[in-house]
């Protein structure tokens, strides 16, 4: 049986068969509602969650598969396939990991650490790593290489350098230990951008992460976005910090006189080797912080940006799925007369009317706010309304001036009280979020094709909170 089918089925703790059948299913086009509803005895069961996650999950393992096959070929076609490296690639469970074996194969421009290997400097490099005793300066005067580009000893010993950082840096297992301690440990730091006049008002948004740091692992989503979008705008520097420590004696690339960064330190340890004062010791300590400060940093940078991006979008999606759901899963009013209220200052507030089975029965425009402020007048006009039409409920939309004309409808509610006790009328402010949308939409032109665009805002708010579903449907999402 296919391997992918095996693995999914141990992750969702199904039979290899019930996965099987499903596989099938969305092979030959069939949907997870379809599947969930209409193919149970398939399946044998599965649920519309367990699919949706094997859905997914399929798709990424085929994905993952393809990406193996390629990676495998190519290197195969270096030569440079080996019965280890073909294990621990048919073993990798990510992609991400997949990409960090493939790394130090993948086809690219020239580097200068493969010109110094094809200048013949990798020998020299191997010995001096191996052997810090030996002096530098000294066995490097035997691979000077005018021809390759290394006229001197110091050249052929920067040479070293970049061939020995560019394969550490290319250490799969190197990468994947600084990735997670990097999440574990590392800052996520932001600060208002050179150059950038933090009081001007389109930046105000962005004041509170004018100096901001959190350990990245506990960022909180909203967080996050706020400080990516900053910087999208160019308000906002944003990097991964580490503290830097002088450790003589406790971190692997201690000494007395050099402070090294705990990254560099991590990548001693790894390697195996610690400064002991040797002649060669100097150089590996340079170029252990030159594979961190010009290999490393940046690309763990932005991966990890990458990843906490991902499941910052991921939240906020979630939070606005739930939001949404709550919307349109809001208890209808039912079948009552409603006055939907969008509220505006200086355009006035829109009125609509609409009877208990949403057909629109009146529409009024009143100006109780600024600059017009004509409050009496807007009272006696919706008290009208109210009247000639029977309205049981007030809808007022949750927008600019929404408190104001809020408090507009409480003073109708105290009049038409102290006139007609025995009536029932009640307000409700309802989220108007999408009514200018749908009253520009080709929809509502069509289906309200004699009202003032400004007017079928109004009824939108008004017929939601009859019915919210049967109207937020209109709205595209």
């Amino acid at each position: 049986m296919d391997k992918i089918v095996l693995q999914i089925a141990a992750e969702l703790q199904a039979r290899p068969a019930q996965v099987q059948a499903a596989v099938a299913l969305l092979d030959g086009g069939a949907t997870v509602p379809f599947i969930a509803r209409y193919r149970k005895e398939a399946t044998e069961g599965l649920d519309d969650i367990q699919l949706r996650e094997l859905e997914t999950r399929l798709a990424y393992l085929r994905e993952l598969e393809l990406r193996r096959a390629a990676v495998l070929k190519s290197i195969e076609e270096q030569g440079k396939l080996t019965p280890e490296l073909r294990a621990a690639v048919d073993a990798a469970p990510t992609k991400q990991e997949l990409e960090d074996l493939y790394l130090p194969y993948k086809p690219r421009r020239r580097t200068k650490g493969m010109i110094a290997r094809e200048a013949g400097l990798e020998p020299l490099a191997d010995k001096l790593f191996a052997d810090p005793t030996l002096v530098p300066l000294a066995e490097a005067t035997a691979f000077v290489n005018a021809e390759g580009g290394f006229s001197d000893a110091p050249a052929v010993l920067d040479g070293v350098r970049d061939l020995l950082s560019e394969r550490w840096s290319e250490d799969a297992a190197l990468v994947r230990k600084l990735r997670e301690w990097l999440w574990g440990q590392a800052l996520f730091q932001s600060q208002l951008a050179p150059g950038k006049d933090g009081q001007q008002a389109d930046a105000a948004k962005f004041r509170d992460y004018f100096d901001y740091a959190e350990p990245i692992r506990t960022v909180p989503s909203h967080r996050a976005l706020a400080v990516f979008r900053g910087r999208t705008l160019e308000w906002l520097d944003a990097k991964l910090v580490l503290d830097e420590v002088t450790a003589p004696g406790t971190a692997a690339l201690a000494q007395r006189t050099h402070p090294v960064s705990l990254a560099e330190g991590r990548i001693a340890v790894h390697l195996g080797w610690s400064h002991a004062g040797r002649p060669a010791d100097d150089l590996i300590r340079k170029t252990v912080a030159w594979t961190w400060k010009v290999k490393l940093s940046l690309s763990l940078e932005r991966e990890l940006f990458a990843r906490l991006r991902e499941g910052a979008e991921a939240v906020a999606i979630k939070v606005f799925a739930d939001n949404l759901r709550d919307l349109l899963l809001a208890a209808p009013a039912g079948k009552r007369v409603v006055m939907g209220l969008d509220p505006g200052i200086r355009t006035g507030v829109k009125v609509a009317v609409v009877s208990d089975t949403g057909r629109v029965l009146d529409t009024h425009t009143v100006y109780p706010h600024e600059p017009r402020c004509d409050w009496e007048g807007s009272l006696h006009a919706l008290g009208r309304l109210v009247a000639t039409h029977g309205v049981n409920l007030i809808a007022i939309g949750n927008g600019t001036a929404s408190r104001e004309t809020d408090q507009l409808a409480a003073d109708l509610l105290k009049r038409i009280a102290q006139l007609a006790p025995e009536a029932k009328l009640d307000k409700v402010v309802v989220s108007e979020a999408g009514a200018s949308v749908y009253s520009a939409s080709e929809f509502a032109s069509k289906e309200l094709p004699d009202l003032d665009v400004s007017l079928r805002g109004a009824v939108s708010i008004a017929r939601r909170l009859q019915d919210p579903l049967a109207e937020l449907v209109k709205i595209d999402p």
